[in-house]
């Protein structure tokens, strides 16, 4: 079988989300299949850490990058003389013209639940192209049931049409470490000092950012620190000035760090410095951070909507992520009782087994199969 895979944005620095999880499906297809052939489309050459190229899989440069699914790969598809069996994009988009079967990976549908919280021209993009995708594509990957629900729900897809594949994280990093001289040194690194509860991800509305920040008026001898980029960050963040305003405005200036962006080789250093991580989003797609955090043996504190009752179970406690007091409440319970803590921190190592790159990797293999069969 011929397989062609548009590797767009597995090729880029400093993967989140969506990079995040192409990028590890092609490590992982590349390690575990040597049966099929391989092309991974790429708008520039790829980057040291992708895979290296052998007989069966190869890279190949495409342009215009600009109009990378308008004219690039719709091009490539035509004029190929051997065409792939299928085409696998590992984004919301799929080329809008193609000679061959095409596979979408659909992350969340939260732009139709928060338009509110999206730019303009992202909001235009991500309704118009995912509904074209989802019409269009022989079949679908997700990576959570909630948002399988909401496919099914919102653009009356058949489940048959419909794989979950849930993302994974890194074992050989996100682990609990014994390191305590290493974990205070990264930690002061970061000018964090005394305890603290930490979020890691991008800073945007739908995160629900400043909510948290107010939680902490009522919070004393902890600290919050939040991870993620803000201005440069380009796709990254969006629209996060409120939540850089807010430690101001409820006067918990001294007790909020934004770190900025935090190279992986950090983060098990502050997960396993926290009392506790905290997604207290208003929606998620599955929340590939908070499973980090419980490999680390770090407890999670997550919002009781979408996708994010999955990926913590028993393990995570659970909030309404439109109470503060919630917030307020599930922060003072973890951080204020020991044995809470070690309870949750055994749990959630259970918790974070299930779940692997691997597994993923197996399950949309299983997906080409299964439509080239078709």
């Amino acid at each position: 079988m011929k397989i062609w895979i548009d590797g767009y944005e597995a090729n880029v620095p400093q993967r989140l989300g969506s990079s995040q999880i192409g990028f590890e499906i092609l490590k992982g297809l590349e390690q575990l299949d040597r049966k099929n052939d391989y092309t991974i489309l790429l708008p520039s050459a790829p980057m040291n850490d992708l895979p290296n190229e052998r007989g069966g899989w190869k890279y190949k440069v495409l342009r215009p990058k600009r109009l990378w699914t308008r004219i690039a790969l719709p091009l490539a598809l035509f004029t190929a003389r051997s065409k792939p069996d299928l085409l696998f994009s590992p984004t919301h988009y799929i080329p809008r013209f193609s000679p061959v079967k095409r596979v979408v990976t659909i992350f969340d549908l939260s732009y139709l639940h928060f338009p509110e919280m999206y730019k303009k021209d992202d909001l235009f993009k991500l309704t118009n192209w995912t509904k074209y995708s989802v019409s269009n594509a022989v079949h679908i990957v997700t990576i959570s049931n909630s948002s399988k629900q909401d496919l099914m729900k919102y653009y009356s897809v058949k489940k048959e049409k419909i794989t979950v594949a849930y993302p994974g994280y890194d074992k050989n990093i996100f682990r609990p470490l014994k390191d305590r001289e290493r974990i205070l040194e990264v930690i002061e690194k970061y000018g964090i000092h005394g305890r603290y509860i930490i979020y890691i991800g991008t800073i945007q509305p739908r995160k629900n950012l400043v909510r948290l920040i107010e939680a902490f008026q009522k919070l004393e001898g902890i600290k919050l620190v939040i991870v993620g980029k803000t201005s440069g960050q380009g796709r990254q963040g969006w629209m996060f000035e409120s939540t850089l305003k807010a430690p101001k405005k409820f006067g918990v200036e001294d007790r909020v760090i934004f770190t900025g962006f935090a190279p992986t080789e950090d983060l098990p250093y502050l997960l396993n410095g926290a009392e506790a991580f905290i997604l207290p989003a208003l929606y998620e797609g599955f929340g590939i951070t908070a499973v980090e955090a419980m490999a680390c043996g770090t407890p999670a504190i997550v919002s009781n909507v979408s996708s994010m009752p999955e990926a913590v179970g028993s393990a995570g406690l659970l909030i309404n992520p439109q109470s503060v007091t919630q917030i307020e409440q599930a922060i003072r319970a973890i951080s204020g009782d020991c044995k809470l803590r070690a309870k949750k921190s055994a749990e959630s190592i259970k918790q974070a087994e299930k779940f692997s790159w691997g597994k993923m990797t197996k399950t949309v293999l299983r997906v080409f199969e299964s439509v080239a069969g078709q």
